[in-house]
């Protein structure tokens, strides 16, 4: 039986490389992985280390943080799909984050999108549809604190 959480995150990599216009083998060198391991995560046969969802995430332009994000939380009731392939994701816990180095560009689903820079921060109370994405395909560093205000 499969590990659901591995089918998903192998449905989210695919949602994300089909997006950015990578073929299998495209992606593989970027991540320095092979092409055989990428397929079968994707169809989620094999589960990634911390260093090869590092290294998939880097190549996507994304983060582990946005790869996982959707693996125990269902997408938002009317998730919608965006330009970028990504999805909306909703759950409890109220998020800030501080943007240590690149551009990430932030949709909260309000329609308008917020571009952050170094040392930019942002806050998202649980609940709030969101996604983000580099504003360019040069890597980002953030730090990233999550509480569920209703855990004791």
């Amino acid at each position: 039986m499969l590990d659901r959480s591995v089918v998903l995150l192998g449905r989210r990599v695919h949602g994300l490389r089909r997006a950015r216009g990578h073929t299998l083998v495209q992606l593989a060198a970027h991540a320095g992985l092979s092409h055989s391991f990428l397929s079968q995560l994707e169809r989620g046969l094999a589960r990634p280390s911390m260093v090869s969802l590092e290294r998939i995430a880097r190549a996507l332009g994304s983060s582990q943080v946005e790869l996982l994000a959707g693996l125990r939380d269902e997408p938002a009731p009317g998730a919608t799909q965006s330009s970028s392939g990504s999805d909306f994701f909703e759950h409890a816990d109220d998020e800030f984050l501080t943007l240590v180095e690149g551009a990430l560009v932030v949709d909260l689903g309000d329609g308008v999108v917020h571009e952050l820079g170094a040392g930019d921060s942002l806050y998202c109370v649980g609940g709030t549809p969101h996604r983000w994405r580099s504003a360019s395909a040069a890597p980002y560093r953030l730090f990233l604190v999550k509480e569920n205000p209703r855990r004791p």
